[in-house]
């Protein structure tokens, strides 16, 4: 029987995480590493993905980084062969590439709908089945982790934000969660779904500056946004061989705002 440190170990694993240059991402891809995978990054930026090898490299961490626009379904195929040929293979794969656009739902403009469903619903699954298909079912194993938000589980209050297509990319991935968990099962592939609160980001900070960190605490019962180390426990969890039972879940981080 392993111990608790053998069981939650990453060693020997490798992991690939888009939208890992910053923010979650990045601090998704640190958690991993930091407990002994090896990673590749994603993200449109060249410059921040150099950013974020080089901050991972000082801590340790053996990353490379592949610059891809994953809303462009072509990209996604020649992206995911090229991070099997430097990894060898996928044991986990972290999908958090994402977008959000602000406008009221009646003057919500349909390019903008689709920009945000085509990175945060379309490119989750072409990315997860390309995973899949090269690397995880012919191996009968695998770790498929799809980035959420609490945005997917409710709506927002009246006077708040008006993410109508980002909610609802949100809710469509975590029961693309469900069902992909349920389909792919017998190849000995767990996918679940971390599903964040406000954490600050580059996405949030347009809505931090207006309100104010304390105004938008003030709803958690832990009274506090997320920080930079929230995810860590929950990705590695479910990367590992300690959540192997777990499967089909959506885990909100958030303070405790969805639950009240």
């Amino acid at each position: 029987m392993r111990t608790t440190q053998e069981l939650f170990s990453l060693q020997g694993k490798t992991a690939l995480v888009t939208g890992g240059s910053r923010g979650l991402g990045l601090q998704m891809a640190e958690a991993l590493g930091e407990q002994g995978a090896r990673i590749v990054l994603s993200a449109r930026k060249q410059d921040e993905l150099d950013e974020a090898v080089a901050h991972l490299a000082s801590r340790g961490i053996e990353a490379s980084a592949i610059a891809a626009d994953l809303s462009q379904d072509a990209d996604v195929q020649p992206f995911v062969e090229e991070a099997i040929r430097r990894l060898g293979h996928i044991d986990i794969l972290v999908n958090n590439a994402g977008a959000s656009w602000g406008a009221p739902a009646e003057d919500y403009p349909v390019e903008a709908w689709d920009k945000v469903m085509n990175l945060n619903v379309r490119s989750v699954f072409l990315v997860a089945q390309a995973v899949g298909k090269l690397s995880m079912i012919p191996r009968r194993s695998g770790r498929i982790i799809n980035i959420s938000s609490i945005a997917g589980l409710s709506g927002n209050p009246p006077g708040s934000m008006q993410t109508l297509a980002y909610n609802t990319s949100k809710a469509a991935v975590i029961n693309f969660t469900r069902t992909l968990a349920g389909e792919w099962g017998r190849y000995g592939i767990t996918v679940n779904s971390i599903a964040p609160g406000f954490f600050p980001s580059k996405m949030t900070k347009g809505l931090l500056a207006k309100m104010g960190a304390d105004a938008l605490a003030k709803d958690a019962p832990l009274n506090r946004l997320g920080d930079d180390e929230d995810l860590k426990g929950a990705v590695v969890l479910f990367a590992s061989d300690a959540g192997k039972h777990i499967t089909g879940q959506t885990l909100a981080i958030d303070g405790g705002v969805s639950a009240v």
